[in-house]
């Protein structure tokens, strides 16, 4: 007698590439996406230099996405199989066991209940993943067309849908990789090393703790396809094939017209047929010289001559948010001077810094040269206030 375990098929061959093109595929999206997003992280410029370049990267990132649209139709297509042809129960889709299984999971967790909830051929946790996954396919579809043809897009879409494209896009990126890391990883390889997706067999132990009720059911004949007879399936083949066969061309048509819609505008635009020189100007570009001051009358002060003269013409650079540190905005200030030290040397207009900038001609806005005569007057006879 044999003490070999009991097992059953859970997954056949072709479920099991399926999953391993989609983890492939998902797993090279958050690696070459979550560097875009946080582009100046350590780990990111690695990744990207481990590319040879951003360019090369975002390819890798593209093409990948396009496995997962292709294995996502994929699976559109087998499910409709498995739905009309074999008539499989829609084990999948959630219901209210499902809300009181979580509850109860969450009460046995807490040593509240001490009887762990029995389910069928998929726990309420593998419903959740699996219709997040769906959910996530849809947004980061949305969200990676909109991205992908800008152009194409503003033509029906406000200018703000890119940006909010983009935020919504790496932001459920995010929550897909976390899910996966913290949930998947922990519920199917952690806490029980689930190799039914790889092998396609699980044990009858294991059935009997996670899906003891399927494990009646086929125990009891009653599992797996409800048409049987040849003819019948047949005759559903027959009708399946040919809607199957227009669905695959036009979700064909959309994963090409995803990629090729819009061109960018390096190749939109016609190749110039010769060079064309740069323009450069045979003199250098004047800096801006200041207007005039109008006559002032009296003697030459702060308040009657040079307040007037900075707050005509030097605010803009040295007034409330000064620069370099250098406000004109009261007499105080200005003899304060700058980071450079003191700009105005009362009696030493030759010396002063505010006279030596404005006569090189090379600050960004330089003093009318009469103007510059009567600064230098003032400093001279003292640089009064009043």
């Amino acid at each position: 007698m044999s003490n070999k375990p009991v097992s059953y098929q859970r997954f056949p061959l072709a479920r099991r590439i399926e999953h391993i093109v989609m983890l492939l595929s998902f797993s090279t999206l958050g690696l070459t996406g979550l560097p875009q997003k946080f582009p100046t992280s350590s780990i990111s410029i690695f990744i990207v230099n481990s590319f040879g370049n951003i360019e090369n990267l975002r390819l890798v990132h593209h093409f990948a996405a396009i496995v997962l649209m292709l294995g996502t139709g994929w699976h559109i297509l087998v499910a409709g199989y498995k739905i009309f042809v074999n008539k499989e129960p829609l084990s999948m889709l959630p219901g209210i066991k499902d809300a009181t299984d979580g509850i109860q999971v969450i009460l046995y967790n807490l040593g509240l209940r001490k009887k762990y909830p029995q389910m069928g051929r998929y726990t309420f946790e593998e419903k959740l993943e699996y219709w997040a996954f769906v959910w996530g396919a849809i947004v980061m579809g949305l969200t990676g067309f909109l991205m992908w043809n800008p152009i194409m897009s503003l033509k029906i879409l406000p200018g703000e849908a890119i940006p909010a494209a983009k935020a919504a896009h790496g932001g459920e990126a995010l929550l897909a990789v976390g899910a996966i890391i913290i949930w998947h990883m922990y519920s199917v390889h952690l806490k029980k090393f689930n190799k039914s997706m790889f092998t396609g067999k699980i044990e009858e132990e294991e059935m009997l703790h996670e899906h003891p009720i399927e494990l009646a059911d086929l125990k009891a004949g009653i599992a797996g396809p409800r048409v049987t007879d040849p003819k019948e399936l047949r005759r559903r083949k027959l009708i399946y094939y040919p809607i199957a066969s227009v669905l695959a061309i036009i979700m064909l048509g959309g994963v090409y017209g995803f990629v090729n819609l819009e061109n960018t505008a390096v190749t939109t635009i016609p190749p110039v047929s010769s060079p064309i020189p740069a323009y450069l100007p045979q003199t250098p570009t004047p800096f801006p010289t200041l207007p005039a001051l109008k006559d002032v009358s009296g003697e030459l002060t702060w308040d009657n001559f040079m307040r007037p003269l900075v707050s005509q013409n030097c605010l803009e650079c040295h007034g409330t948010r000064p620069y370099g540190d250098l406000s004109l905005l009261n007499y105080d200030d200005a003899m304060r001077g700058s980071n450079r030290g003191p700009i105005i040397l009362p009696g030493n207009s030759a010396e002063s810094l505010l006279v030596i900038v404005q006569s090189d001609g090379k600050h960004y806005a330089s003093i009318n040269s009469s103007d510059l005569e009567k600064v230098i007057q003032w400093i001279d006879e003292g640089a009064k206030e009043k």
